[in-house]
């Protein structure tokens, strides 16, 4: 049997840490996986633990965002104090919609995998619950959209070319 040394233990504890703070950045609106492989690069994560776990805390929040954000909307709609709020979530997430509404899915795509600003799984998501676009192709296309994005913050966060 090996013994566990308290260096190794203590090693493994903050790698441990280290990676569910990637995965708990990568599910925050906005920073999503281009912050989060950001912030494993700087803490000198491996290149592929960084990408996955990234992917996926960047990917959890999606089903539910696009299956409850209509039913809440229309909730937040109906109560006076929040009435206002959804409004302007709703028109400042549409006015980013205009390549989602022209080309559906495949707009949809393009939003998500171009890493910029105020693009990512987060808006996209929104766009299509307001847009009606059906939950699992859209689940589908923004999976596949974090993908690339994520790969071009890859190469740029850790130089790969």
């Amino acid at each position: 049997m090996a013994k566990l040394s308290l260096a190794g233990l203590e090693k493994n504890c903050m790698n441990f840490g280290q990676i569910l703070y990637v995965l708990g950045t990568a599910c925050l609106p906005v920073v999503e996986l281009k912050g989060a492989i950001a912030a494993g690069r700087i803490m000198e994560l491996p290149l592929w633990e960084t990408f996955l776990v990234a992917y996926i805390g960047s990917i959890l929040p999606v089903p539910f965002i696009l299956r409850f954000t209509q039913p809440l909307m229309a909730r937040l709609r109906q109560t006076k104090p929040l009435k206002r709020a959804a409004h302007w979530i709703e028109d400042r997430t549409m006015r980013k919609s205009m390549t989602i509404r022209k080309y559906s899915l495949v707009g949809l795509f393009i939003f998500v995998a171009i890493p910029l600003p105020t693009t990512g799984v987060w808006s996209g998501a929104l766009i299509a619950s307001f847009l009606g676009l059906k939950l699992w192709p859209s689940f589908l296309v923004i999976v596949l959209g974090n993908i690339i994005a994520g790969l071009l913050v890859l190469t740029i966060s850790y130089g790969v070319f």
